[in-house]
C-alpha cells in the first residue's frame, strides 16, 4: 500500500511538453503536488481519451499548482510518435505534460500497477509537496478514469492542508469541511440531514 508512504522515486526518459527528450526525476518535483498516472500502452483505445482529458483539464491542475505526469511501459520514442500523430488519426497530439517511458517496467512495479508483467493498470497517485502519496486509485484496463474526480481529490487534499479540516463524502471545492471529532461529525450530519 502506497497511501501515507513516500512515493517511490524514479529517474527515466520522458517526452516533455515541448516535445524534447529529457531525464525526469520524480524527486525534482518535491515542493509541488504531483498527479502521477499510469496507462497501459500508447496507440490504444481508452488511453488517448484519458490522456487528452487530462490535457484539456491541465489549466485547472496548474491553477492548483499541480504537476501532471503520465507513465506507460512504452519508450520515449513511441510517446513522441504518438504525440506527433493527430487525434483524428489515432494519436494524442502535443499534450502539455510529460510522458515518462517505463520500458523496463520498474516504475510500474514500484507502484504495484504492473499486470501480467506486461502493461500497467490505470493507476493514479496524488502526491503531496513532501513526496507522500495521499490518494491512489487503480482501475482495470477497460475502465477509464474521471478527471473531475482527480481534481476533486486535489481540492480535498489542499483544503485539508490549508484548513486542517477533513472533507466529508461528496465534498467539493467551496464547501465547508468538518472538524475531525465527534462534535464535528454531528454538526455536519445535522446540517446536511
Amino acid at each position: 500500500m502506497l497511501v501515507t508512504n513516500p512515493a517511490p522515486d524514479f529517474t527515466a526518459q520522458a517526452v516533455m511538453p515541448d516535445g524534447s527528450f529529457q531525464t525526469l526525476k520524480l524527486s525534482d518535483y518535491r515542493g509541488k503536488h504531483v498527479l502521477l498516472f499510469f496507462y497501459p500502452l500508447d496507440f490504444t483505445f481508452v488511453c488517448p481519451t484519458e490522456i487528452i482529458a487530462f490535457d484539456k483539464a491541465l489549466a485547472k491542475f496548474k491553477e492548483r499548482n499541480v504537476e501532471v505526469i503520465g507513465v506507460s511501459v512504452d519508450s520515449h520514442y513511441t510517446h513522441s510518435a504518438w504525440r506527433n500523430t493527430p487525434p483524428k488519426d489515432g494519436g494524442i497530439g502535443p499534450v502539455r505534460y510529460p510522458l515518462v517511458a517505463d520500458l523496463d517496467k520498474s516504475i510500474a512495479k514500484a507502484y504495484d500497477v504492473l499486470v501480467n508483467n506486461a502493461v500497467a493498470l490505470r493507476g493514479l497517485f496524488l502526491i503531496d509537496k513532501g513526496g507522500v502519496v495521499r490518494h491512489a486509485v487503480i482501475n482495470d484496463l477497460p475502465l477509464g478514469r474521471s478527471v473531475e474526480e482527480a481534481l476533486r481529490m486535489v481540492d480535498a487534499l489542499q483544503f485539508f492542508e490549508q484548513h486542517g479540516e477533513v472533507c466529508p463524502a461528496n465534498w467539493h471545492r467551496g464547501e465547508e469541511g468538518m472538524k475531525a471529532d465527534a462534535a464535528g461529525v454531528a454538526k455536519y450530519l445535522a446540517s446536511h440531514a
